[in-house]
Parts: structure tokens; sequence; C-alpha cells
């Protein structure tokens, strides 16, 4: 059944509301990945916040999506630049947390494959108690492996497509489960009841991504999911307020 087929009655989740991360930010609202973005994803009603890490040369997490930076007429990749010369508008970890405390969930997309370690070390140093509501993305379930003995209590997502679980659904889940990821993030349109339930029975929290309209949104609530993304905050949160209830 394609996520498009409506779903009447609301399946059971793993968390009690789903999060509402704001992708990028508020990013239908203001400039994506910048403070202002992350500050107003929060006013309207987000209960987590977006985005994807790289490091600078100077091994500083920042948030930016493309990773490049334009240098005159030329794009330069953002791990050539310390972390003082790079553009105003784009934020490091640090400053986040500065910017907009902690009470929110933080999903992280790693865009290198060293970003891991720096985002744990930095969120020990300016907010460790952030780090159990801290969900690190990656494609990869061995690198997500590879981050469990640094730090027992941040999250681990595995993002990716139906068609790499060359194993099945069922025996990712497993394996996600063994290995200490908690956490599967798919495309919207690849999500069916049948699928949200499949991974709830091995514990494993569900995400989708790419949801900005409003009938979309509520039909993934009612499968069971535990988390979505969305450039439309304030569709997203009256969605989810229109099929769990208010806060």
């Amino acid at each position: 059944m394609p996520s498009s087929a409506v779903v009447q009655q609301r399946l059971p989740s793993l968390l009690e509301r789903p999060i509402a991360f704001a992708h990028r930010g508020a990013r239908a609202h203001a400039r994506e990945n910048t403070l202002e973005a992350f500050k107003l994803g929060l006013r309207l009603g987000a209960t987590g916040l977006e985005s994807d890490v790289w490091l600078t040369s100077d091994g500083v997490p920042v948030l930016d999506h493309d990773g490049v930076v334009r240098d005159g007429w030329r794009r330069r990749p953002l791990a050539g630049f310390r972390r003082d010369a790079l553009p105003e508008h784009i934020p490091s970890l640090a400053d986040l947390v500065t910017a907009c405390g902690t009470d929110y969930e933080l999903s992280l997309d790693l865009k290198t494959q060293d970003a891991g370690p720096a985002i744990i070390e930095v969120l020990r140093g300016v907010a460790p108690e952030l780090l159990e509501r801290t969900w690190l993305c990656d494609p990869d379930p061995q690198r997500l492996r590879e981050l469990r003995p640094l730090d027992g209590s941040v999250r681990l997502v595995n993002s990716t497509k139906l068609e790499r679980m060359r194993e099945g659904p069922e025996r990712r889940a497993a394996e996600l489960a063994t290995s200490g990821v908690d956490a599967v993030n798919l495309h919207h349109t690849q999500w069916t009841g049948g699928l949200t339930t499949l991974f709830h029975r091995f514990d494993r929290v569900t995400f989708a991504w790419d949801l900005q309209m409003e009938h979309a949104l509520r039909n993934l609530v009612r499968m069971g999911i535990d988390g979505v993304f969305s450039d439309h905050v304030d569709v997203m949160t009256d969605a989810i307020r229109a099929e769990v209830g208010e806060t």
C-alpha cells in the first residue's frame, strides 16, 4: 500500500507524539540553516530541528546543506576553510545551542565520516543533556555502529531507501536492533502502516522525510510514524495537532 493510500485509524507508535522536525530550520519561512531559521522553527511549534553537519579545516562542526562556500566566482568545499573564515550565516553546532538552548530533539545528517565523533565531543562540552535527544543520521549502518561505543545515549538513525535493504526490511530491523541503531528514516512515499508496525516490533523508531502537504502528514501520523521532517513548520504542527490533539 503506498503512503498516499488513506489510513483511517491511527496505528500505535513508539512515541506518544511524533517529533516535528523543522527541516534545515523553518526553511519555507527563512533562509535555511541559519540561526534565524532554527529559532523561527521553534517559535512556530517544531519540537525538533534538522540540519546537515560538515567539519571545517580546523575540525569545527558547522551546519550547512551543500558543504560549499562561494569564493568570488568559484564554489569551494567548506572543509577547506577554518571556522573563522566562513560566511557569517553558517552557524556552528555550538552556535545553535547558544541561540536555541536544548529543549528540542536534534537530527543531524553526517556529511563526513568524522562528523559523528566531533558532534559528540562538542555536545559533551556545551550541552551534555542534549545528547540523548540528538539523532545522528547516516545511510551506512556500519558507520553508525562505530559511533555507539563513543556514547551510549546519543541516538543513531539509518537514513536509507527500501531498495538498499537487500536483506529485506525485517532483517534490517533486526540488525539495527542488535547493533544499537535506534531508528530508520525513509522518504514518506515508502512508508506503509505495515512497515511502521514491522520496525516497531523490533522497537526501532520510524522517521519520514520530505513531508510538505497536510494530507500526507496526517496520513503518516495515522501510520504510527514517530517523527516527520518538513520545510513548512506551520503545516506540520497543525497536521500533528489535528491527529494527536494539543500538547
